[in-house]
């Protein structure tokens, strides 16, 4: 034989024989079980565990995990390593994630509407006469698509004993009290079913089960992972402290005392199972809420800390590096498949037809696994509002491997009410308060028709009402019928001085036809026919009460791709109207109006700037009093009361900087920008009257709050003539 040769075969047989006595050196080891507890953004101290014991070569053989020790035990199953997990942690906008909506700007249109108009959110469901509320403050929608995106190597890996580290996720069994082992399925959904805190995450079905946060009856399940069939149990508690005495000062610290007392209840008997061998790791985490996500970073170092101080215990469980090489090798992460789909389809309980859904899917069969595009599929069906749930998951079939869209109808109903508040305080001068609810019954048909009612309560009164019927399921076109009636207040201002206050009833009833344009906007073109009175509500009652009729054609094109209805860091939003009042329809004279308003906003950093444009004007100088357009206020020259100025020409350009304040701490937390505005424009009794040189110019400087009730905006509006106005206005502010 060659010597050569012989020297190649034997130095490849000794590195066999080597890598059979590693593997015969893991098998013969103990093995190791890790079991990681539920604690919020405290959970991050996990990572510092792992990390460290990594770095002592301590294989971990099983995983059993609870709420955010079921998202990073179940990463970390699927062969992710401490120092991945620790860079995605750090990288999720978990604010974001942790949110309901979709991207805005895969919002339906209508929802758009919705979102701008009533902020609250919150929504309450109608059905059998009855007031049904969701089952938690959040769905998880974002959240859902977040742990897929990580998962998908191992989407179809069914039991979860076939994962390059065999794992268990804890949950609750919400009707019959007791706890869940998920096993096997989508371990997506496996993690999310364990992090649903009751109440603010809502729960998930799994094979019948309503599964809510693992940490209600096991917040440290050492007794699943005992079942696991392993030698030696690294349990890390990472629990919320109890309170002092001096510390429980209010309500809410109590009622997180009882809920702690209770968790850790059942947290102590399991610890009190653990045998000699058993090791137990405790993080100092002090007070470190479970909330505050913004900071969660801060929480890893203690975990890793809390792994040195038991250091020595643990050495006895370490292999050597050749050993633990093999042993990484064998967990390392499976890749996405990258076979084409064999089939796209979608299953859903709702009234809407197949075709309409189908047409928001931009996945064909043949097109390769891409996370980013099916989460994209599902936000375009989510933001139709019909959905409580909608997300996907890779399935096989007869040897086929397809992705199927699952949507499920809210359990609240498809009658949903929405809420919004409005209060703009002048301080100085005019004050206007309303409540606004809107009820849209939605999926009334095969093709998606809405049947939507508002009601505003307040200084301005109203009741609107509009049947929208697309002509196709998936279509562009759509037919709405509708009727309206309000109430509103017009102050006729001399100088600064407001004179009367006038009382404007109208009421009117029109058709339009219209055509959607993709999911940013919309056109109209239809016909009205209305009715009205004037007269004076604060003033001079020698004013006299005028009678009004009103009839024509309209027409409307509205757009809006901003990322944020209220507090936008880019897009843009237009709102153009033409107004033909006609005597042949109704109206008292033959005249016809234009109104159009424009903002378009573009960001850097935390900055924010935005321009916006407003122009109005009609071809007949004499309107009447109730069809002027109106200035003055936040943002239509803030240096004037609302409603200071008016005529049958108005121009108003402005220019919009707000900053981001501060750092997000926290879920929960409210952002607050910082602002200031430039604003010109006036009115014109003569359209050859308008120019540069007779606007006037204001300017605010203002903080907002982009609160759960909506937009709260605190300011102080100057004009060059020396005018000021402070405010206060809750609600979406009129710009």
């Amino acid at each position: 034989m060659d010597t050569k040769r012989f020297s190649h075969c034997t130095r490849l047989l000794f590195a066999v024989i080597l890598l059979l006595l590693a593997t015969l050196s893991i098998a013969e080891r103990p093995k190791v079980g890790l079991v990681l507890g539920g604690g919020g953004a405290r959970g991050a101290a996990h990572i510092g565990v792992l990390r460290e014991l990594e770095r002592m070569r301590i294989p971990v053989d099983a995983i059993a995990g609870t709420s955010m020790g079921a998202l990073v035990g179940g990463l970390y199953a699927t062969g992710m390593s401490a120092a991945e997990l620790e860079e995605l942690v750090e990288s999720i906008d978990w604010v974001s994630e942790l949110a309901d909506s979709p991207h805005r700007k895969d919002m339906n249109f209508r929802r758009k509407e919705d979102d701008e108009q009533y902020p609250i959110n919150f929504e309450l469901g109608l059905a059998d006469g009855e007031l049904k509320v969701p089952m938690g403050i959040v769905h998880g929608h974002r959240l859902e698509l977040l742990l897929h995106e990580l998962t998908i190597g191992v989407a179809k890996i069914g039991h979860f004993d076939r994962l390059p580290i065999p794992f268990r996720a804890m949950a609750s069994d919400i009707e019959s009290g007791e706890p869940y082992v998920v096993d096997s399925g989508d371990l997506a959904m496996a993690m999310r079913a364990s992090m649903s805190v009751p109440g603010v995450l809502a729960p998930v079905t799994i094979d019948g089960h309503v599964l809510v946060d693992g940490g209600v009856v096991a917040n440290l399940p050492i007794d699943v992972m005992r079942d696991m069939d392993v030698d030696v149990i690294i349990a890390v508690d990472v629990e919320f402290p109890l309170y002092a005495a001096e510390e429980l000062d209010s309500a809410i610290k109590v009622s997180e005392q009882v809920l702690t007392m209770l968790i850790r209840k059942e947290t102590r008997r399991q610890i009190g199972a653990m045998t000699d061998t058993d090791i137990l790791i405790r993080p100092e985490l002090g007070t470190f809420a479970s909330s505050d996500f913004g900071n969660i970073m801060s929480a890893v170092e203690p975990g890793a800390e809390a792994t040195l101080a038991v250091a020595e215990r643990l050495r006895g469980l370490a292999i050597d590096e050749q050993s633990y090489s093999v042993y990484a090798a064998r967990r390392t992460a499976p890749q996405p498949a990258n076979e084409p789909l064999a089939f796209v389809r979608i299953v859903h309980d709702g009234r809407l037809s197949d075709r309409a859904l189908e047409s928001r899917i931009r996945v064909e069969a043949g097109d390769p696994v891409d996370t980013q595009r099916m989460a994209a599929d599902v936000d375009r069906l989510y933001g139709l509002g019909l959905y409580e749930h909608v997300g996907y998951e890779l399935v096989e079939e007869n040897g086929e491997s397809g992705v199927e869209y699952r949507a499920t109808t809210k359990s609240w109903g498809t009658n949903q009410m929405k809420f919004g508040l409005s209060l703009e305080e002048g301080f100085e001068g005019s004050t206007a308060f309303n409540l606004n609810a809107r009820l849209t019954r939605v999926g009334l048909n095969s093709r998606g028709a809405e049947w939507r009612t508002d009601l505003r309560i307040g200084t301005d009164s109203a009741v609107f009402s509009e049947f929208y019927q697309p002509f196709a399921a998936g279509g562009h076109w759509f037919l709405a019928p509708r009727v309206d009636a309000d109430v509103s207040s017009l102050g006729l201002f001399e100088s600064e001085d407001e004179l009367a206050r006038l009382r404007i009833a109208e009421a009117e009833a029109g058709l339009d036809v219209g055509r959607r344009i993709g999911y940013s906007g919309e056109w109209r073109l239809g016909v009205y026919r209305g009715t009205g009175e004037m007269r004076v509500k604060v003033g001079d009652p020698a004013l006299p009460k005028i009678d009004f009729d009103t009839g024509g054609l309209a027409a409307q094109i509205r757009f809006d791709t901003l990322d944020n209805a209220h507090f936008p860091r880019r897009g843009v939003r237009a709102d153009l109207r033409w107004r033909s009042e006609r005597t042949a329809f109704g109206a008292d004279s033959n005249f016809d109006t234009f109104e159009g308003d424009f903002a378009s906003t573009w960001s850097h950093g935390k900055s924010s700037w935005q321009v916006g444009l407003t122009y109005a004007t009609t071809n007949d100088g004499n309107r009447a009093l109730q069809d002027l357009f109106p200035l003055g206020g936040f943002l239509r020259l803030s240096g004037l009361e609302r409603g200071a100025i008016s005529g049958p020409h108005a121009a108003l350009a402005r220019l919009v900087y707000y900053r981001r304040a501060g750092e997000s701490a926290g879920v929960f937390d409210v952002p607050i920008y910082l602002g200031a505005s430039l604003e010109a424009g006036n009115v014109w009794q003569s359209r050859d009257d308008m120019s540069f040189g007779s606007a006037l110019i204001n300017g605010s400087v203002f903080a907002g709050f982009d609160t759960y009730i909506g937009p709260i905006y605190m300011g102080a509006g100057f004009g060059e003539d020396g005018r000021s106005n402070f405010y206060l206005i809750v609600g979406p502010a009129r710009r």
